[in-house]
């Protein structure tokens, strides 16, 4: 017997039900045949020609993303566009590509959690609850709250979150010595929870991709932002995730690998 796509679907979609994505997402197999046997898997955070590249190299057949290729349905798919070219040639190498989203960032011990575990902090509450049949039980939802066991200083939390997400700089606003005692964690683009979690008493949020006025409006009320990047909050998960897979792949019997891209990384550099 061997290992088809139907299977990681499987495997995926019992960790991350796509019920759990939010409305506006897109999920599942993006290019690609259920029925198609997997040589080995390439886990990445987005599929870029240089990903693709990168499948071919490793002879992998499965491109395993967090974020969409078909975010939005395409008008056309030429070699005239990016998405185009894309498709055409996963479709002329026979590579298939498998994306889990915001229903991974929802899942309990999914990209939120993930990232909460790597901080060292408690999920105690979820920002945005969702309740679905069949997962009651869990504690699925965007975003997740902590009350800090022991109060730290906002410098020392920088500090932290680059040591733990093994990412070189952060940006912050809110004063260095402002003592944080619950903070949330919204991985990748969290913004539009931001009035969410004040109602909700946070000291600080950490999340990506923000821009200058609403920090600078949260910063007024007294709220201290940590702005680790969309890619400095979710690959580091990315990479627990590839390991997870592997272990369930191997617990079926299979003997296929689960390979980590060497080639995604930020589009942001540095200095």
């Amino acid at each position: 017997m061997q290992l088809k796509i139907n299977d990681i679907k499987n495997i995926i979609e019992k960790y991350a039900p796509p019920r759990l994505k939010e409305s506006y997402d897109n999920v599942g197999l993006m290019v690609g045949d259920m029925e198609c046997e997997v040589t080995s898997i390439l886990v990445s955070l987005d599929c870029t020609l240089k990903v693709i590249e990168e499948a071919q190299q490793n002879k992998c057949n499965l491109i395993f993303t967090h974020h969409p290729l078909l975010f939005k349905r395409p008008d056309s798919i030429t070699v005239g566009s990016l998405l185009g070219k894309k498709i055409m040639m996963l479709i002329e190498n026979h590579i298939n590509v498998y994306s889990c989203h915001t229903n991974l960032d929802s899942a309990q011990g999914g990209i939120n959690d993930i990232i909460m575990e790597m901080l060292g902090f408690d999920s105690s509450d979820v920002i945005e609850p969702v309740k679905v049949d069949g997962r009651l039980e869990y504690r699925d939802g965007i975003g997740r709250i902590s009350r800090l066991r022991e109060p730290i200083i906002l410098s020392e939390l920088c500090n932290k979150v680059k040591r733990c997400l093994e990412i070189p700089s952060v940006r912050y606003v809110g004063n260095e010595f402002k003592l944080i005692e619950k903070i949330a964690v919204i991985n990748g683009s969290g913004q539009s929870y931001f009035n969410e979690v004040r109602l909700q008493g946070v000291d600080c949020i950490i999340t990506g991709d923000t821009t200058y006025h609403y920090v600078s409006d949260f910063e007024e009320q007294g709220i201290a932002v940590i702005d680790a990047g969309h890619f400095g909050t979710e690959w580091p998960a990315m990479k627990k995730v590839a390991v997870f897979l592997q272990n369930k792949i191997k617990s079926l019997g299979f003997e296929n690998n689960v390979i980590l891209s060497k080639v995604n990384r930020d589009p942001y550099k540095c200095k």
